[in-house]
């Protein structure tokens, strides 16, 4: 019998397991293919970052296991944390106003990111204009700690992306919410643009479209009658 060639035989079981967790993330709601491709096959990162601002704490895992707890403060309303699937995309030492310390994450939409902060009291609220805040000595160990590509989980109980009173989402607006839509809206074939969590023209027409199908008038608002038609049932 003729032998396969090792590397060929590792080579195909990488690329079934690639499409095996393709076809996975797509079925979540958040995903970015080839950042969490690159991380589970590349870098072999034990670790991972978990944070609930439900109860404003950040969890670090290592080989599934806890290892790390760190109090946090999220987002404002009106500036929310980006609720999702993300991963750290760069580490800095940055200045004071950052505690010193930098991981960013790849948020399409915007700059976001975990560091310290020259306010140790607003740990434990939501307070930021989405970054994740912690406390300067905190972030410092957690900086040592992970790499960069390290996954991050960001979700706020079970009723992420959008609380427990989802805003009325208008053209223009960026955030996780926006991004969870124009998820559905591709994935009923509606939507054609990219996912960047940005509510532009081309998602305007999608969500018309989707309105009109579901015997909804065309209006530029996402509001809780949209919500519930694109199958959001997350609040009363």
């Amino acid at each position: 019998m003729k032998k396969i060639n090792p590397i060929l035989l590792i080579g195909l079981i990488l690329f079934i397991s690639a499409v095996a967790f393709k076809d996975i993330y797509t079925k979540k709601d958040y995903f970015n293919w080839e950042d969490e491709q690159q991380s589970t096959f590349l870098q072999k990162n034990p670790y991972e970052i978990y944070i609930d601002l439900s109860e404003y704490r950040l969890y670090l895992f290592k080989d599934g296991e806890v290892v790390k707890k760190y109090p946090v403060a999220g987002g404002k309303d009106a500036t929310p944390s980006p609720f999702g699937v993300w991963k750290v995309a760069d580490k800095g030492e940055w200045g004071k106003w950052f505690g010193g310390h930098w991981l960013g994450l790849n948020v399409p939409w915007g700059t976001y990111g975990i560091h310290g902060t020259t306010r140790p009291s607003s740990v434990g609220r939501s307070a930021s204009h989405g970054c994740i805040r912690m406390f300067n000595k905190n972030v410092e160990e957690l900086w040592k700690i992970v790499p960069q590509g390290t996954p991050v989980v960001i979700t706020n109980g079970p009723y992420s992306p959008f609380g427990l009173n989802p805003r009325i989402i208008l053209p223009g607006d960026r955030g996780s919410d926006v991004l969870h839509v124009q998820m559905i809206l591709k994935k009923n074939g509606f939507y054609k643009g990219a996912l960047d969590g940005v509510y532009g023209d081309g998602m305007k027409s999608a969500v018309f479209a989707m309105q009109k199908k579901n015997g909804i008038e065309p209006h530029n608002e996402i509001d809780k009658q949209t919500l519930k038609a694109l199958g959001i049932f997350r609040f009363e």
